[in-house]
């Protein structure tokens, strides 16, 4: 596997869920392709230093969400079909990110007005409209 996942266990995001989201994001950014091997549960849980059974979860998860298949005695790999659903799984990194950033602006005490207002600033900034 080309990338490396990395583990920040003071995010407060569940490790099992950070595993997660980088495998997703590799699949959509083209990191990962279809039939490509992952590492071994246990040689991922060495290098990221965490317990099997956490890697173990994430495959589960990932294997439940179509994007890998697992095959005993051979290793989990990317689905094809996995690769093929990267817009489905760019939505859902994208939506992920987005409640991120909602969250965070409403914990710092932003109302939904001004919410929205920044949302549209920033949006205009990265898709600006046509102008007719």
């Amino acid at each position: 596997m080309p990338a490396v996942l990395t583990v920040d266990p003071r995010s407060g995001v569940p490790i099992y869920l950070q595993i997660i989201e980088q495998v997703k994001r590799s699949v959509a950014l083209g990191v990962l392709q279809a039939g490509e091997q992952l590492p071994t549960v246990k040689q991922l849980s060495i290098d990221l230093t965490v317990n099997p059974n956490t890697v173990a979860r994430a495959y589960r998860e990932l294997e439940r969400e179509q994007v890998i298949e697992t095959t005993p005695g051979r290793g989990s790999f990317v689905r094809p079909d996995g690769v093929a659903e990267s817009p489905r799984v760019a939505a859902d990194i994208g939506r992920a990110a987005l409640t991120a950033a909602l969250r965070e602006a409403k914990a710092v005490g932003l109302g939904r007005d001004e919410t929205r207002a920044l949302f549209e600033a920033v949006l205009e900034r990265w898709f600006p409209t046509e102008s007719t």
